[in-house]
């Protein structure tokens, strides 16, 4: 998968106001709100090439395929009136599409993004996955739509997933953006190697099991 990104006002800022959680939301409902959390993301940018059409139809796909995964996880937040705000994606400890979901996957990305969004996500996935620590769930993908940064509705979510999520092995992610390794080691997480992609510079982290989850 690709890089996860927490989007502006995940940190504790203002209060987010009435926000409710979804646990299980179909992957239509998270894949707009990642395409536009994630607008500006380095490593989205560089797959996409900066197209809106290429980026939406990139998120539908993977997703989609995200979801035939046993244990998948998914979490929304949505505000007062149900729109969605904020999302975030995790894939269980090694677990893996079939064949035929990773032909599919191949098959409507090709489509609906062009073949330099599915060699570059290729390349990505190749050198992020790598180093996935053994037993640790993978947090995929983590944001929050534009006109909701600020309101401290990226950091509820991702305190949310890390206390819900149990994971003995640890949580792994990778982030393109310098600034979200600042917000990802205020939640635990430590730097467990940098590496180059194309023209981005990739770093992954992993935050150990809680002790409840360790035991």
């Amino acid at each position: 998968m690709s890089e996860p990104d927490p989007g502006a006002g995940a940190g504790a800022g203002a209060g987010p106001g009435r926000l409710e959680r979804d646990d299980a939301p179909p992957p239509a409902r998270c894949a707009p709100v990642l395409a536009a959390a994630f607008v500006r993301e380095p490593a989205m940018t560089w797959i996409a090439g900066g197209s809106d059409r290429v980026r939406r139809a990139w998120f539908s796909a993977t997703l989609r395929t995200h979801a035939t995964l046993p244990g998948a996880r998914r979490h929304l937040l949505t505000d007062g009136t149900g729109r969605p705000v904020a999302a975030a994606v995790l894939t269980p400890p090694a677990a893996v599409p079939s064949g035929a979901a990773r032909a599919s996957w191949a098959a409507r990305t090709l489509v609906g993004c062009g073949p330099r969004a599915l060699v570059r996500t290729l390349r990505y996935l190749h050198a992020a996955e790598a180093g996935i620590p053994t037993g640790a769930w993978t947090l995929e993908f983590i944001g929050v739509e534009p006109e909701a940064a600020g309101r401290g509705a990226g950091g509820r979510l991702l305190g949310h997933l890390l206390a819900a999520t149990p994971a003995p092995g640890g949580v792994f992610l990778t982030t393109a953006d310098e600034a979200n390794v600042r917000l990802y080691r205020r939640f635990g997480f430590t730097v467990l190697r940098r590496l180059t992609v194309g023209p981005l510079e990739v770093t992954a982290m992993w935050r150990p099991a809680a002790r409840a989850d360790a035991r």
